[in-house]
């Protein structure tokens, strides 16, 4: 039985000729295993996925959703006002089961809205969470939250951690995942009053193996499985280390040219540069999860190109075949 992604379209900065090519390519590599439900204006679409076919008979449908939800729009008046959305029209096809997953590019906030009024919370989570995937030594870290909730309280931290326990054991394959609480020092009774109360939390919680306190220069060397922060915190940490791969570029051009380098020298220190980035790379991982909903729900980098949005199908489709959010319910 093949696994059904219902998408976005129009979302995303070069929406919606990358998504189609995205989609398009999704659906031929995932074979019998994946069929693409693509929402969107069908007048404006159609032709678009008639080139990408280019008469190949691939398992994509076209569902004319003829709103369309603008990146700057207010999420919740969107939600509220565009029923006819590629969002809204596209998560409805999830909550109705004719979807294993819905993945986005568009508007974070608008996702976020209609995931929670369509989907609904998953019961027992206060706050859903969106996942970051932070590079280290040894692998992947999870980084929770990502930036969908900026304040925090102690209890959602625990829940973070619960969460990003189990999508590491499902998706990472991490045998007994450790959680890590972001904080200025290692010690317990360090930092503000939330990190000491969430701290006095986690090492109780059931579904956590605790690390204890982890400091920001210790998370590149994979101080835990997942990390978690408030909102606030954590996409300040995921867009420091998205800046990595311009600023070690430049950085290095400017050592170089000071050291001299001929430029056999400069090209070997490229390719390695080059390997470094890779990981960071926010094509590689599928866009983020919004874990804690009733629903498999991808929510992607609005510049994402055709590779990212067929990875996020991908990442989508995995979501669904691994029951994370089956799961988180049982745990909570």
């Amino acid at each position: 039985m093949p696994i059904t992604v219902a998408v976005d379209a129009m979302g995303g900065d070069d929406a919606p000729g990358v998504v189609v090519e995205g989609a398009v390519q999704a659906a031929r590599s995932g074979g019998a295993n994946l069929r693409v439900l693509l929402f969107g204006p069908a007048e404006r679409i159609r032709p678009l996925l008639d080139r990408a076919l280019n008469g190949e008979a691939l398992p994509v449908e076209l569902h004319d959703a003829p709103d369309v939800i603008e990146m700057a729009e207010s999420p919740s008046a969107a939600i509220k006002n565009k029923r006819r959305s590629s969002i809204h029209l596209g998560l409805a096809a999830h909550k109705a089961d004719l979807a294993d997953a819905f993945v986005s590019a568009g508007n974070t906030g608008a996702v976020m809205a209609g995931a929670l009024v369509i989907l609904g919370r998953i019961p027992g989570v206060d706050r859903p969470s969106l996942v970051g995937f932070y590079p280290t030594t040894k692998g992947l870290a999870l980084l929770l939250d990502a930036g969908s909730n900026v304040d925090c309280k102690p209890e959602y931290l625990v829940q973070f951690g619960r969460m990003g326990s189990i999508y590491a054991e499902r998706i990472l394959r991490a045998e007994k995942p450790t959680v890590g609480l972001i904080n200025i020092g290692e010690e317990p009774g360090k930092g503000n009053a939330q990190a000491k109360s969430a701290y006095e939390l986690m090492r109780e919680a059931y579904g956590i193996r605790f690390a204890g306190n982890v400091e920001g220069r210790d998370v590149m060397h994979h101080a835990a499985d997942v990390i978690v922060a408030d909102g606030f915190v954590g996409n300040v940490m995921l867009k420091l280390g998205e800046s990595i791969t311009t600023a070690l570029p430049h950085m290095a051009a400017q050592a170089m040219q000071r050291l001299k380098l001929g430029a056999e020298e400069q090209q070997l220190v490229g390719r390695v540069l080059s390997e470094i980035k890779r990981p960071f790379n926010y094509e590689n991982y599928g866009g983020a999860p919004l874990l804690g909903v009733s629903g498999n729900v991808i929510i992607g980098h609005g510049g994402s190109t055709p590779r990212a949005i067929e990875r996020m199908i991908q990442a989508g489709a995995e979501l669904a075949r691994q029951g994370v959010t089956e799961a988180v319910a049982e745990s909570f």
